[in-house]
């Protein structure tokens, strides 16, 4: 369902919900912007004509009269509008929105394209010819809908990237350009003068910034703070990428820090998110409006392969949520509100890879979270694709080489993994369809994702869902049928549990997460005490 824009009657501030599409309420904007509601910060943008700028809705800024604002759903389309970036509150620096995570159609499905980096990947006519579309009815609709072309949204992520490494790296400007995404140094100058009125060599670098650059093997190391929204549960997050943990993929380190394999161009990245760093504040109810800073380490096979290894992040650790949003949503409901106040700000971990995660979710059918670990440890050290140089991280097996394991014999597979005939079956027909294009990306046609993966024999409603959650990235998946869950809503029917969650769209996923954070927690203290 589109985002809708809240038609307000009462002089308080909006309550957060989806209106990160045109049209925008200027009403109930200009009433969000008095208030300086920090709730509605990278969910719409105010331009100030008079001064030739643009700010989140929470700028401390003295408030602009009503004839000098232009409110827009994008950053890229203030910039689009001629707009630059105001110093004082550093709209740019605001976390993104889940909001067209919500959204199954065409709109929906480019922004998350062009966020993951299909322009810098594959062009315009690239992304076009993935949707079906003729490029001039893909800026159409990004532009109505969005307030910007393509080329402008990939723009403005490259330019916003490249100030987050300015701010905390110390890395040549011309090795940031590179690192962002950008063709030419030349091209990084003019752009970040178009979105912040400035050459990067006159932006501040704060003092104290990370050192970056090549580690002892050559692979380059970036040490970041990523941004999201508090309250942030740091501790319900970990509790799930550690029971889900692979080994060869994943590393779970005595200190409380975890270290995970990405896939990226050049070869395996390396992140380690650096838990016992975050604040316990941080996951309180009283954090809400603010911003926090997830602190990070990346080991890069190159430093082009930055921005894809953030965004792999970004998704895995969900720093786009809006808490306020999702509670707003689920709160009411008498199963879920005690589990929203225990946890305020769980999130929804999303897929580094959607190949691993649906093959995955082939070997984790009816068995054990422990064995489910085990076997994909089996795969990814049997199918990972051998790297050699700086592609290669050392104790980390590389990205699956789906066509190999879609040529392995039935047979084979079940003797090497140690899977049953009909699991080994199943797990070389999805990894067939994988290697003849079934797309399981962030930018896929979700509900033809679900039909193709349902139509594959020993592929059911459990293992579709679950892949929509995870790869997929759908906030609306839902797996009634998932022993866990039904046992936490009191054991009912996978039709009964369909309908008690229907009140929980868009974000049944969330509330699936709630339901199942407390056996999470437990498989991970037992799993990696």
């Amino acid at each position: 369902m589109p985002p809708t824009t809240p038609t307000l009657t009462t002089p308080a501030p909006p309550t957060p919900r989806p209106i990160s599409a045109l049209p925008l309420d200027f009403d109930a904007c200009y009433r969000a912007v008095s208030g300086r509601d920090s709730r509605w910060d990278g969910r719409f943008y105010l331009g100030v004509t008079s001064t030739g700028i643009y700010c989140r809705p929470s700028c401390p800024a003295r408030k602009p009269l009503p004839e000098n604002c232009r409110f827009f759903p994008s950053a890229a389309a203030c910039v689009a509008a001629g707009f630059r970036a105001c110093k004082r509150c550093r709209p740019e620096a605001v976390p993104g929105t889940r909001d067209w995570d919500a959204r199954g159609d065409l709109v929906g499905r480019a922004v998350r394209r062009i966020r993951g980096g299909a322009i810098d990947a594959i062009g315009v006519a690239g992304l076009a010819r993935e949707l079906a579309v003729s490029e001039r009815h893909l800026r159409r609709m990004l532009v109505d809908e969005v307030g910007a072309g393509p080329l402008q949204l990939a723009r403005t992520r490259r330019a916003h990237a490249a100030r987050a490494l300015i701010d905390e790296t110390d890395l040549p400007l011309a090795d940031i350009a590179f690192a962002a995404g950008f063709g030419s140094v030349r091209q990084f100058g003019e752009v970040m003068r178009e979105e912040f009125g400035a050459v990067p060599s006159q932006l501040a670098r704060r003092t104290g910034a990370s050192v970056a650059g090549p580690s002892s093997d050559e692979r380059p190391a970036l040490a970041l703070r990523l941004r999201t929204r508090a309250p942030y549960d740091a501790a319900g997050l970990r509790a799930s990428l550690v029971a889900h943990a692979i080994p060869g993929r994943d590393i779970i380190h005595p200190d409380g820090t975890t270290e995970h394999a990405l896939d990226v161009p050049g070869g395996t990245a390396v992140v380690r998110v650096h838990w016992p760093e975050l604040p316990p504040a941080a996951a309180l109810p009283e954090a809400r409006g603010t911003t926090i800073a997830i602190p990070v380490s990346l080991a890069l096979p190159r430093l082009s392969d930055a921005m894809p290894a953030i965004e792999i992040v970004r998704r895995m650790l969900d720093l786009d949520a809006d808490p306020a949003q999702i509670a707003e949503a689920l709160g009411a409901d008498a199963r879920l509100a005690p589990l929203l106040a225990a946890r305020p700000g769980l999130r929804l971990p999303a897929a580094r890879s959607s190949a691993e995660t649906a093959l995955g979710t082939v070997l984790g059918q009816q068995v054990s979270l422990a064995a489910a670990r085990t076997l994909q440890g089996r795969l990814a050290a049997r199918f990972g694709r051998p790297l050699t140089g700086v592609a290669e991280a050392p104790g980390f097996h590389g990205a699956l080489d789906v066509a190999a394991i879609a040529a392995e014999s039935v047979s084979s597979l079940r003797e090497t993994l140690g899977l049953t005939n009909s699991r080994a079956a199943t797990l070389q027909t999805l990894a067939a369809a994988l290697s003849s294009g079934l797309d399981l990306g962030s930018g896929a046609d979700r509900d033809r994702a679900r039909r193709e993966l349902a139509a594959l024999r020993g592929i059911g409603p459990w293992s579709v869902e679950m892949i929509a959650m995870r790869a997929l990235g759908d906030p609306d998946a839902y797996p009634a049928g998932d022993l866990i869950l039904r046992r936490a809503l009191g054991d009912p029917a996978p039709r009964a549990a369909e309908r008690i969650a229907e009140p929980w769209r868009p974000y049944r996923g969330y509330a699936t997460q709630h339901l199942w954070a407390d056996f999470l927690a437990a498989s991970a203290r037992k799993d990696f005490p």
